[in-house]
């Protein structure tokens, strides 16, 4: 477990490393060059999944499971909300089905904490977890990315996903999303692109998604307005601060 800087978790946890370029918001992925250095240090977990394209880190599709890892949550014995692989993505094409299988028994049995599962693919989230091996877990949180209108249909996908809380990540948010359904979503974070290559973030693209959110019941996190100095752009919106959580699970 590693503590997170991320607004709306408190701990990472890293079953498999590596990924694939899949769509816009993943160009200046914090990922690839987080594996990167970690390669560079000599770190195993991450040999082979990045290679320098330009002055950039990308993914090579080189997906790593980390067998040690699934013990992890077990010997931690405070509850926590922890974000699951915020190095990869566990429904990654790539990743075996019985290794998801062992995740799933993995947050199970550690049940005190509060995991929380993102990803870019939730079609095959949605094909996996309509087995029957795969229990919903009321500890487990669903969630898929959409960084503009192009990319909504994911949400569809997230919303017939078996599951007992259902989010969307809006970040990096670099487009509008003007026909977002949040029917059946619990929970809507909204985040602006950060780094040295950041794209901007326009204030009319939060406020369509925020009244999505009143319209349809959905919490609203907003996580930052992002830029190359995040904490210098802040965290308000509409003149405060905004961490609301999933009704049925708030802290």
């Amino acid at each position: 477990m590693a503590t997170s800087s991320i607004e709306w978790t408190e701990s990472t946890w890293n079953p498999v490393a590596g990924c694939t370029v899949i769509s816009p918001g993943c160009t200046n992925c914090y990922a690839m060059r987080m594996a990167a250095r970690l390669e560079a240090m000599g770190t195993a977990k991450y040999a082979g999944t990045t290679r320098r394209s330009g002055d950039r880190a990308v993914w090579t599709g080189r997906i790593n499971l980390d067998e040690a890892a699934l013990q992890a949550p077990r010997s931690w014995k405070k509850p926590q909300r922890i974000f699951v692989n915020s190095m990869s993505d566990l429904f990654h094409e790539a990743v075996p089905v019985e290794f998801v299988r062992r995740v799933w028994e993995a947050m199970a049995d550690a049940h005190w904490h509060t995991y929380q599962i993102l990803t870019k693919r939730p079609e095959r989230m949605a094909s996996l977890l309509a087995q029957p091996e795969f229990a919903v877990l009321p500890n487990v949180w669903l969630g898929t990315s959409v960084e503009d209108g192009q990319y909504v249909e994911r949400i569809d996908h997230l919303r017939i996903t078996p599951a007992a809380v259902r989010f969307v990540s809006f970040e990096p948010l670099i487009g509008p999303v003007d026909n977002a359904n949040l029917s059946g979503i619990d929970w809507a974070i909204v985040g602006g692109e950060s780094g040295p290559k950041a794209r901007p973030m326009e204030s009319a693209w939060i406020d369509t998604i925020h009244d999505a959110c009143k319209a349809h019941g959905t919490a609203f996190f907003f996580k930052q307005w992002g830029g190359r100095n995040k904490k210098a752009a802040g965290r308000t919106y509409s003149g405060r601060t905004w961490d609301e959580y999933p009704a049925a699970a708030a802290p």
